[in-house]
């Protein structure tokens, strides 16, 4: 385990990469609001056609001072698992190409049981990564479990960084889930905002590849 230096603030071109609108901050609002001078593009590979939650994404970076663009993967909610090459080709198309100082994502397992889309986009990071269709210095993924189903997902401890949000810094990141995103406070998402983040981090691709196959493929 390992808290996250407060003071470690030097200019950064960060992407998130997330499934959904809202995941962006439900799972790193707080170190993108904690970071307001890094470079930040978020990519959300879903949703863009959807009347409500797309605007509200948008609005949701204008508060960050952020860059983003979203794709159109199906998102239903029978889950049909997507094949990689759809997945990959959707975040090639939609990520701004650069050499990123840091990417950071989903968990290849998720952050709850269970979103295929969350599992889908994490691994395919992890393979452009390895096949260097897409560069960085180093890559963060969510440490979020929720034993199965038995709680509200909660940050694990014991991953590479765990940082305790400020008050402030989670109270903005709540407000734009119940604000800008509008979930009421008794919502799953409003219950689960945690109030702290963390990361396993991984400095080079094949580090990553051989963690991603050494983890479950289903939970």
């Amino acid at each position: 385990m390992s808290e996250e230096n407060p003071a470690v603030k030097k200019s950064k071109s960060v992407a998130v990469i997330v499934a959904h609108p809202d995941d962006e901050t439900l799972w790193s609002g707080g170190t993108i609001l904690f970071h307001p001078q890094w470079k930040w593009t978020v990519v959300s590979l879903c949703r863009a056609k959807d009347t409500d939650r797309a605007p509200k994404f948008f609005k949701a970076l204008q508060l960050y001072g952020a860059q983003g663009i979203m794709g159109d993967l199906d998102d239903g909610p029978e889950q049909t698992p997507l094949p990689d090459e759809e997945v990959e080709n959707q975040l090639l198309a939609l990520l701004p190409v650069q050499h990123y100082d840091l990417i950071i994502t989903h968990h290849p397992n998720g952050e709850y049981t269970r979103h295929l889309r969350h599992e889908e986009v994490s691994r395919a990071v992890i393979r452009l990564w390895q096949q260097h269709k897409i560069e960085m210095d180093e890559l963060w993924v969510f440490a979020y479990e929720d034993g199965l189903k038995s709680y509200f997902p909660e940050p694990i401890p014991e991953a590479t960084i765990y940082h305790v949000l400020d008050k402030d810094i989670w109270q903005r990141k709540y407000e734009v889930m119940t604000n800008t995103y509008g979930f009421t406070v008794d919502s799953w998402e409003a219950t689960t905002t945690p109030l702290a983040e963390s990361f396993w981090c991984f400095s080079n691709p094949e580090e990553a590849l051989q963690w991603l196959h050494s983890l479950p493929s289903e939970l």
